[in-house]
């Protein structure tokens, strides 16, 4: 999903936590990438370019397994 994609999406959410979260949800999935994720958060003021609290939020809430499995031959 492109920058331009998500942006349309959130202008029909009204509410901006809801949309913070739509936002963390698409991230988490990767069906958006980090970038663009992290500069819509900058954009709406979620973030600012000095903290990473987007991606540590979204660390703290992901349900995603981070480990790779490791074949033994």
């Amino acid at each position: 999903m492109s920058r331009g994609e998500l942006n349309w999406l959130l202008q029909t959410i009204r509410d901006a936590e809801a949309a913070e979260r739509f936002v963390f949800a698409q991230y988490e999935h990767g069906r958006i990438p980090p970038r663009v994720a992290a500069r819509v958060a900058r954009q709406r003021g979620w973030i600012n370019r000095a903290t990473n609290q987007f991606f540590a939020a979204a660390a703290r809430h992901s349900t995603m397994k981070t480990e790779l499995p490791v074949a033994i031959a």
